[in-house]
């Protein structure tokens, strides 16, 4: 085979600053790098989640690099968890990879770390999906380290059967411990039970002189020191490295590399983004949203002029006063079922008052949702806007680009009922929205400081 065909190495196994405490990559920096190394395919494989994806696909793809998409999740055998990388090959691949991700976190107690079975590997629908044996310090890794041989060899033996020539044996050569020994292992194993063998190389940094802050970085999330023995310690051989390395450091072994050349072509699916799905809760037995939205923030209207104008229930019709406001919320609801958002204004007004009828403390209103009618009507806020001068607009328009939302603040101490409430009413259709913290230059001096272990008046002092 000519040395040619080896000259476009793939990184398939990239952690971005989505794994969390473990990659050291901002994609725009990783985007950047792959224009000027002139990448053809690059991987992403966070651990434990793909909140990376979209962004990785989108910003990649604009430079001329094919995204491919995969991720580590934690499966568990027997006493051991660890990672396996899973890759997808098409749509339908993916979604199986989400939902398998989900499954790691919502089928665990809150305290052991996300992770499925294996058994759920051998039980799904493999298509679409390719599988590699991972690090020395993943699932088969740490099984290695037991002595445990045997069961290795039948899990290799089950997967290949199971994933259909889409099960590879990694081979990594990062100098890291336990690692020859691992890929002898690995060699013998893809010689008996006839797997093929794939070079990777995990990336968690783009160039070599990040090393030590990775390392760093590698103490902070696991609560140790730079200076214990017992710790979790990389080599300094995780950086994106160029074909030329890549290539000299697996010329031994032509099979490993020639099917890392062949991956990409593998790989038919990048995830775009999607447009949003506003929820819709028209039904044959309660109606059109579009009718109870404007059936009930009529009724509102009235509730409110009785109890803040003192008007009797007789007298609202012809009060020039409420023909103001009553056509103020005929415009804003001519934008909102316009603008398909009859649903949302409903969903967000019902666990709205049951909250309040549940003696749970609800913020009064914050932002631009409390320049709508509408959401006072429908009791959603408690602020008038007229009385106030506040303009719907600001919160929604047909010009406006961005989805509009409520900032609605619950009693800490009794937020959790209000979810509750929804996940009885909504079952899957409830999701959180997960939130980032990031180690910032100022702030994350103090944890660099703790982990070289360094005094606090020192580190306060810089």
């Amino acid at each position: 085979m000519s040395e040619s065909n080896f000259k476009n190495f793939n990184h398939l196994k990239t952690h971005t600053q989505y794994s969390i405490c473990e990659g050291a990559i901002k994609i725009d920096d990783l985007k950047d790098r792959t224009k000027e190394l002139k990448i053809k395919a690059l991987g992403i494989c966070d651990t434990s989640n793909l909140c990376g994806a979209v962004e990785f696909s989108d910003k990649l793809s604009k430079v001329g690099t094919q995204p491919i998409i995969g991720t580590q999740i934690n499966f568990k055998f027997e006493d051991t968890i660890g990672l396996l990388p899973l890759f997808a090959l098409d749509e339908n691949g993916y979604k199986k990879i989400i939902e398998l991700s989900s499954k790691s976190y919502l089928e665990n107690d809150e305290l052991s770390d996300p992770h499925v079975d294996i058994k759920n590997l051998f039980e799904l629908d493999s298509s679409g999906i390719s599988i590699f044996s991972g690090t020395v310090f993943g699932l088969f890794g740490k099984l290695f380290d037991k002595g445990k041989f045997e069961e290795i060899s039948k899990l290799y033996s089950t997967l290949n059967k199971s994933f259909n020539e889409r099960f590879y044996l990694e081979i990594q050569r990062h100098n890291d411990h336990n690692e020859k020994a691992f890929e002898k292992f690995n060699l013998n194993q893809s010689s008996n039970l006839k797997i093929p063998l794939i070079a990777t190389n995990e990336v968690f940094y783009l160039t070599k002189d990040m090393h030590e802050a990775h390392d760093a970085l590698i103490c902070i999330g696991n609560k140790t020191y730079i200076n214990e023995k017992n710790r979790i310690k990389y080599s300094s051989e995780h950086y994106l490295k160029n074909d030329t390395e890549m290539t000299e450091l697996f010329a031994d072994i032509p099979e490993a590399l020639q099917n890392n050349y062949n991956f990409p072509l593998r790989c038919s699916f990048r995830p775009l983004f999607s447009k949003p799905i506003l929820p819709n809760i028209s039904s044959t037995e309660d109606g059109d949203a579009s009718d109870i939205i404007k059936k009930d923030s009529l009724n509102g209207l009235k509730d409110k002029f009785i109890k803040f104008f003192n008007l009797k229930s007789n007298e609202i019709e012809n009060n020039k006063q409420f023909l103001i406001y009553k056509d103020r919320l005929d415009h804003e609801l001519e934008i909102i079922i316009k603008m398909d958002y009859s649903s949302y204004f409903l969903i967000v007004s019902d666990y709205i008052k049951w909250a309040k009828n549940n003696d749970i403390p609800v913020g009064p209103g914050r932002g631009s949702g409390a320049g709508s009618l509408v959401a006072w009507c429908l009791s959603i806020t408690d602020v008038d806007p007229i009385k106030y001068n506040l303009i719907f607009e600001r919160f929604l328009n047909p010009d406006r680009i961005s989805m509009p939302d409520f900032d609605i603040d619950f009693c800490e101490e009794k937020r959790d009922l209000v979810f509750k409430y929804l996940t009885q009413k909504y079952k899957n259709s409830v999701a959180h929205i997960i939130t980032f913290g990031k180690l910032k230059a100022r702030m994350v001096i103090r944890d660099v400081g703790r982990v070289l272990g360094l005094t606090y008046g020192f580190v306060d002092n810089i």
